[in-house]
């Protein structure tokens, strides 16, 4: 799938989230945790393994912009 813009970023987002706790940003990891869940309860904008059509960067984008 490299390169095919088709895998679901959500672990590797989640990676971070993690990564922020372990430095103390919690207010930070609970905000981007908070848009991965909308993101995914909305299914407007999601991967295909999630029922969706959107490709990796679309999805990695609404979760950018749930997080402004």
């Amino acid at each position: 799938y490299k390169g095919l813009d088709k895998v679901n970023p959500t672990a590797l987002i989640l990676s971070a989230k993690l990564m922020l706790e372990h430095i103390g940003e919690s207010e930070a990891a609970s905000r981007l945790e908070k848009a991965v869940s909308e993101v995914v309860y909305e299914k407007k904008h999601v991967t295909y393994d999630l029922g969706g059509t959107a490709g990796t960067k679309e999805m990695g984008s609404a979760i950018i912009e749930k997080l402004k």
